[in-house]
């Protein structure tokens, strides 16, 4: 798939390196197609690295996509220039008027607040309204996906007395779903939480179904509105040094840190990480965009609903 993407965008020579056909915006506008259009609003610290990792999962796929990148307005981030911002950033009062095909929203380094305690939760909250009505589909990602099922229906998180820290391993409540179509009976993701959500809060919220669990992590997966939200509490998009880079900037800091879980080849930090999730990453990526964005859109993007 050629991911188009801004020019000049550092992401762009990362991802050639590793092979992924990517083509700058002055190359897609010679090209006569209806490319989807997907908003991505990205809460993480170390942005490019988020642009990155979920750029290339985003890339497999034969549909062209369009990417925009959106910031929180009433937040300044501490680990990405002014000047990247700057360039490839938009904030919401100038893309609201818009309409998407798909959006993601990450995760983001507050789970420990409360969520009304969270400096842009109102903004975030607008923007999680403004996603049900002009979005086709929405994927949120660990603290996003806590964060909108609480906003939506109310579902809370807990405090973990550990953090959960590691790649576990996950099943499927229905195969039968799109979603899952490719996946193995059982699959790995990574997870990196101080908080988690628990399956009898779903119970009594009979417009959410929880999707995938695991013994370990718990609830992994869960989807509303027949697909127009897609809940993920883990991180399917980390690439293979993210937990490691983690880990030892916690060890650096001296806060209390286990060894990631099912990680390291005999759980030796000095070991190169062992990848065992990307296949499964690329499938839900590729199925979202897929049964859930591509054949759900309409044509004309001003008829989302």
């Amino acid at each position: 798939m050629p991911l188009n993407l801004p020019d000049g965008l550092p992401a762009i020579d990362l991802l050639r390196e590793e092979n992924i056909f990517v083509i700058d915006q002055t190359r897609a506008e010679h090209q006569d197609i209806r490319p989807l259009k997907i908003v991505i609003l990205n809460l993480m610290p170390l942005k490019i690295a988020t642009e990155t990792d979920l750029l290339r999962l985003l890339s497999n796929t034969p549909l062209q996509i369009e990417i925009d990148f959106l910031q929180i307005e009433g937040h300044t981030p501490k680990n990405t220039s002014v000047d990247h911002l700057n360039a490839f950033y938009q904030t919401f009062s100038q893309i609201k008027k818009k309409r998407f095909d798909g959006m993601i929203i990450t995760g983001a380094p507050v789970e420990h607040l409360p969520f009304e305690e969270v400096d842009y939760w109102g903004e975030i909250c607008e923007i999680f309204d403004w996603a049900h009505q002009n979005v086709t589909s929405t994927m949120f990602i660990c603290w996003a996906s806590q964060a909108g099922l609480y906003h939506h229906y109310g579902i809370p998180k807990y405090p973990l007395e550990k953090k959960m820290f590691g790649v576990f391993e996950h099943s499927v409540t229905d195969k039968k779903l799109p979603l899952f179509r490719g996946f193995d009976d059982l699959y790995r993701a990574p997870h990196s939480r101080h908080t988690e959500l628990k399956a009898e809060d779903f119970t009594n919220v009979p417009e959410v179904k929880v999707l995938s669990v695991s013994e370990k992590a718990g609830v992994y997966m869960a989807i509303a509105d027949n697909g127009k939200k897609i809940f993920i509490t883990g991180h399917p998009e980390y690439s293979l040094r993210t937990l490691d880079r983690e880990y030892k900037r916690d060890v650096e800091k001296g806060l209390p840190i286990g060894i990631p879980e099912n990680y390291y080849p005999g759980n030796i930090p000095t070991q190169r990480p062992m990848l065992s999730w990307r296949s499964h990453a690329n499938l839900l990526f590729m199925n979202w965009l897929n049964y859930y964005v591509y054949q759900e859109t309409p044509f004309d993007i001003e008829n989302v609903e």
